[in-house]
């Protein structure tokens, strides 16, 4: 009966069809201060009264803050069901029953979740250094993966990520939630309609003020080699070394866990602004920085700052880029973009789009009070003829678009990843974006602790050289 059941509820699944949640809430409306209408309160299947047999039922591998944050995300989608979490420290697992009730299973051993039929998709929100793993058993195993950024911790990893889901047709989802946002869509449409010329010039920056904004996260008072699977923690990904709780719960902090800011941060902005571009990345990256305030045993630094030459495609002019991480902002934080044209530049700052708009003068402009007053007489004549006085219509000079109050672009990526599986249709923000998001994260880094420029090539996503 038990298989019955599952089968039933796979039919459905493959079945029943998920729309588009941008073409349901076009994004000109909710950003211009309409009805604030939600991208996922628009989806068909809202509004159908789902079976428990129907429910897509997931598991969430890594319930530390971003993955119980992803798996109470991803419960607001109606039709989506917890079943169990897998956890290497006692505390997180008890909190999860706390949470979303004692009828979950939870495990210290992920492959007894990748084990189960009855699940159907995976959080992946462990540590960087098991992403790609656990990803690569999750799709053999016949699941979908939601899998956090970066999508690897190695950029080698991410060609048997990309493997394993061609080979294995499931969905896969990258966890930078702005390719699913209604203002970066807003963006990208307005850079489309060429508002700002000839891009020529991109600035981002992801700046933190706070204990927390740079990882000294809480450590739980019972932590211990009792609590926590430090052995399971490390396995064959990282070196060999004794129980460190600091190691456990601020593995952003170390290399041999994490990505550091560039991984964590950089990736997220690279993810947005691959989007807004239809870019594939860079072709050179290089970095600086240092570790400034947060000397705490960290091995990654706390400022990094990178600049990156994007060479000219087909969707946009070669451009320059600067990314900016600073974990002792004393101008209290924040986050941006700013893309710079010819005509304009268009600037994401929270939840506003906002367009300003300056055109270069057709007319060059004149510098002859040093001419003999014969020669400027004349130079006025032939400037007149050539830079001829024509009436034209004003254009507004600056636009702002917000997204409606409470807007969650975190919610409409995963109504996005769970609409791809109902559908069957392919993620915008695939293994491969995600690798090309990765890439230049990484390489960051390289640049960063090896002191070198170092060329990629982002269609083939391999490092050309490193001088």
């Amino acid at each position: 009966m038990p298989n019955q059941q599952n089968n039933r509820r796979r039919d459905f699944i493959k079945k029943l069809s998920g729309g588009a949640l941008l073409a349901a809430s076009p994004v000109h409306e909710l950003l211009a201060g309409r009805k604030p209408v939600y991208a996922s309160h628009e989806l068909p299947w809202i509004q159908q009264k789902i079976a428990a047999n129907d429910n897509i039922q997931i598991a969430c591998i890594g319930t530390g803050i971003m993955g119980m944050g992803d798996t109470r995300t991803a419960l607001k989608i109606p039709g989506v069901k917890l079943m169990a979490v897998a956890d290497l420290y006692d505390g997180h697992l008890v909190r999860a029953k706390e949470l979303f009730g004692n009828d979950i299973q939870t495990t210290r051993n992920y492959s007894e979740i990748l084990n189960r039929k009855d699940i159907d998709a995976i959080i992946l929100a462990t540590p960087d250094h098991w992403h790609s793993q656990i990803a690569i058993e999750a799709l053999k195993a016949g699941k979908a993966v939601y899998c956090e950024k970066p999508m690897v911790h190695k950029i080698e990893q991410g060609y048997d990520v990309i493997k394993a889901q061609a080979d294995n047709k499931k969905v896969f989802q990258v966890g930078s939630q702005r390719v699913s946002s209604i203002i970066y869509a807003k963006a990208k449409e307005l850079y489309k309609s060429g508002a700002i010329g000839e891009l020529n010039f991109v600035e981002v920056f992801y700046d933190r003020h706070s204990a927390q904004g740079a990882w000294q996260y809480s450590l739980p008072p019972d932590a211990s080699p009792q609590t926590v699977d430090w052995d399971r923690f490390i396995g064959n990904k990282a070196p060999k070394m004794p129980y460190d709780p600091l190691r456990f719960f601020r593995w952003r902090n170390y290399q041999d866990y994490g990505t550091g800011v560039a991984g964590d941060l950089f990736v997220h902005l690279f993810s947005g602004m691959h989007y807004i571009l239809d870019s594939k990345g860079p072709t050179r990256i290089m970095t600086s920085g240092g570790l400034r305030y947060w000397k705490d045993g960290r091995d990654v630094p706390d400022v990094m700052v990178g600049i990156y030459d994007y060479p000219k495609t087909a969707t946009h002019p070669a451009f320059n880029l600067t990314l900016r991480v600073n974990f002792a902002d004393g101008s209290g934080g924040g986050s941006g973009f700013r893309f710079v044209g010819t005509d304009g530049q268009i600037t994401l700052s929270g939840n506003t789009v906002t367009v300003k708009k300056k055109k270069m003068a057709k007319a060059p402009g004149y510098t002859i009070d040093t001419f003999p007053k014969a020669l400027q007489d004349k130079f006025l004549a032939d400037y007149n003829v050539q830079y001829p006085v024509v009436p034209e219509m004003s254009e507004p000079d600056f636009e702002e678009y917000k997204a409606p109050q409470g807007y969650d672009d975190r919610l409409d990526h995963f109504a996005n990843f769970f609409d791809a599986m109902r559908d069957n249709k392919p993620v915008l923000e695939d293994a491969t974006f995600g690798l090309r998001a990765a890439g230049p994260a990484l390489l960051s880094n390289k640049s960063y602790f090896e002191n070198t420029v170092v060329s990629w090539n982002p269609e083939d996503m391999k490092i050309v050289k490193a001088v």
